[in-house]
């Protein structure tokens, strides 16, 4: 369980991973359903978390020439992202898309209950169909 909390914890950062692959191999070698539920979106959401974090970090250099955006062009997208922004943590699931949504979470100050209850349940449900797949069609492959 120890090698899928890490397998997923990666996936969720800047790193590339597989953790859906890896939990099925998991579940395959018969690991308890709900352990590995749980380990996976607990992992998971902390490699997200460090990403928010990491986000929070970076805004510290907005005033460096090389920051990749003016002061006044964060003010608009601030704006919009509270207004807007927070549900994309609900995608933060997604290959690609996921990371950036959780750094922008972290650039824009979203509050870290916020961000740690989307991502969780983003998380969460993605690791909840993941399993279901897994019974539907690994079983018959796992003997």
């Amino acid at each position: 369980m120890l090698s899928l909390f890490l397998v997923a914890f990666a996936s969720a950062t800047l790193l590339p991973g597989g953790s859906e692959v890896w939990l099925a191999r998991q579940w395959c070698l018969g690991q308890p359903l709900l352990g590995l539920w749980l380990v996976a979106t607990c992992g998971n959401t902390l490699g997200s978390l460090v990403n928010v974090w990491l986000g929070r970090y970076a805004r510290r250099f907005q005033d460096r020439r090389w920051f990749p955006a003016s002061r006044e062009g964060l003010a608009r997208a601030e704006r919009w992202y509270h207004r807007f922004g927070e549900w994309s943590l609900l995608a933060s699931w997604a290959p690609l898309i996921g990371d950036p949504l959780t750094v922008l979470a972290g650039v824009f100050r979203l509050p870290w209950w916020r961000a740690v209850l989307l991502i969780t349940l983003a998380k969460g449900t993605r690791y909840a169909v993941v399993l279901a797949l897994a019974q539907a069609w690994l079983a018959p492959l796992c003997d």
